[in-house]
């Protein structure tokens, strides 16, 4: 009997946030969301590992684990998941920060039952939606993952107080969710305008992808921007981005993880995927424009993060300048620019949370993220300034680290495609250099300030998502291939619907 382990992998968190609900409160609804989690964690990077295009007799061109169940056939609508190398890399990242974001609620006291099960509810959609191939299903595991995120900010996030950018979490919240809200919708609208103006009357993604290759170029370029614009509000693309800081300022801590390291990702890989793959020759006509904004993304939020103050807001927009780098890459439409933008989604993914993670836990422990009320932390917490000095050091694109490498192959892709635009993009290894390594120094370097003096290191559970997340970091950093040979094949069949030969 086949196991269905795709299915699986999506029936384990909503299992688990169900099982959270039913049971009374105490201990056993934490340890039920870290089994829950954990066991997410081992199914997917048992796929992502059994997963081998390279196999005698393979066929580059299907997927993997393939589950089909028709289940509206008149509207086209069938259950249909499936893996490549495209999706399977974002399958470990999102079981990687299923784990690290339940071990770092370990500090919620609040209605823990309900913020677990939403959580869980979160990371379902986020494996949903990777897996899905039909648009039906991956519209509906959008929205799974978008909606808990409103409660999940609006109940347990925090206000701040501060007089030239106060912010509520209930407005963040609303603001996150009228963004999203809006990006779903220009989504389902171009889905329906292509099954309409196509004929096909599927939602399934390989019809699709032949429906849309075949309506005209204006069609195309049309509902590619829509597309465009829909994915890009979700992926934190300049000017679609504002929703982003606000939402991180108020979030709790592993909500910050997973707005960063999954959902923008979602974003990304709608542009890809569906953008992308299914309105070829109206992305080929929108790379300029794409490399264009790729590049505002990346100056302008490397600039923003310079005169942040909030340690929180400083993350958030380097993550806006940091998804630039995937927009780019998918603007080369080279074999490296492809390779860059996936492996800069994988990388930046567990980076960021594990600069959010931190984050939390220096607000947990002082008190404050303001750069200028904090300093010498790292007398009284050398184990975290350790560990957050390593993340920014990844961010910042360390040789050994995962940054390196995806910025790397972003920029060899790019000077191959747009060499002037590449060369503008480096300024921001020199700008996050600067935000970096100040704010690491502001925080955790100099002499230590008196109300801290009391100040206790990380201890038990407080240290494994971080050491979760760096193990990643330097796994992906020092053994690159192991993302890039898996998705290669995947990579050089998704270039083959725009034509020509690619090596």
């Amino acid at each position: 009997m086949k196991i269905p382990l795709l299915l699986l992998l999506i029936l384990i968190p909503l299992g688990g946030a169900l099982v959270v609900l039913l049971l009374p409160r105490g201990r056993a609804v934490k340890l039920t969301a870290l089994l829950a989690a954990s066991f997410s964690f081992v199914l997917s990077a048992a796929v992502f590992w059994l997963y081998n295009p390279y196999l005698e007799g393979a066929n580059p061109a299907s997927f993997w684990f393939e589950e089909r169940l028709p289940w509206f056939p008149s509207w086209g609508i069938s259950w249909h998941l499936g893996v490549d190398g495209l999706n399977s890399p974002l399958l470990l990242l999102s079981g990687i920060l299923a784990l690290a974001a339940i071990l770092a609620s370990s500090h919620i006291r609040t209605d823990e039952k309900k913020y677990f099960a939403l959580i869980l509810l979160v990371l379902a959609g986020s494996f949903g939606l990777f897996l899905s191939l039909d648009l039906f299903f991956f519209l509906l595991f959008y929205e799974l993952a978008s909606v808990p995120m409103y409660f999940l900010i609006g109940i347990w996030g925090s206000n701040r107080d501060d007089p030239l950018h106060p912010v509520r979490k209930e407005d963040s919240a609303m603001k996150l969710m009228l963004y999203l809200q809006l990006g779903g919708g220009l989504i389902l609208l171009g889905i329906l305008a292509i099954n309409v103006l196509s004929g096909a009357r599927t939602f399934d993604l390989a019809a699709l992808m032949q429906a849309g290759a075949a309506l005209p170029l204006l069609q195309q370029k049309i509902l590619f921007l829509l597309f465009f614009v829909g994915f890009g509000i979700e992926a934190g693309i300049f000017p679609f981005h504002t929703w982003l800081p606000d939402g991180h300022s108020a979030a709790p801590t592993a909500v910050s993880m997973l707005l960063a390291g999954l959902l923008l990702k979602m974003g990304a890989y709608g542009i890809m995927r569906v953008g992308m793959g299914v309105l070829p020759q109206g992305a080929a006509w929108a790379l300029k424009f794409l490399a264009v904004v790729a590049v505002v993304n990346i100056l302008y939020g490397a600039l923003c993060s310079m005169a942040q103050k909030d340690l929180k807001y400083l993350i958030a927009y380097s993550s806006i300048s940091h998804m630039g780098f995937v927009l780019l890459g998918l603007a080369c439409l080279n074999p490296t620019g492809i390779s860059g933008a996936l492996f800069q989604m994988v990388s930046h993914g567990v980076i960021t949370a594990l600069l959010f993670c931190g984050a939390g836990l220096v607000y947990e422990k002082a008190h404050t993220r303001n750069l200028e009320s904090l300093g010498g932390l790292a007398v009284r917490m050398p184990f975290l300034a350790a560990l957050m000095t390593a993340g920014g050091l990844a961010a910042l694109g360390l040789p050994g680290m995962s940054g390196f490498v995806a910025e790397f192959l972003v920029f060899v892709g790019a000077f191959e495609s747009f060499p002037i635009l590449a060369a503008l993009s480096i300024l921001s290894l020199l700008l996050a250099a600067i935000y970096i390594l100040r704010a690491v120094q502001k925080i955790f370097f100099g002499p230590l300030k008196p109300e801290y003096e009391a100040l206790s290191d990380l201890a038990g559970i407080e240290k494994w998502p971080l050491a979760l997340l760096l193990l990643s970091i330097l796994l992906f950093g020092l053994h690159p291939s192991f993302i890039i040979d898996t998705a290669r094949i995947s990579v050089m069949q998704f270039l083959t619907i725009f034509g020509g030969s690619f090596h």
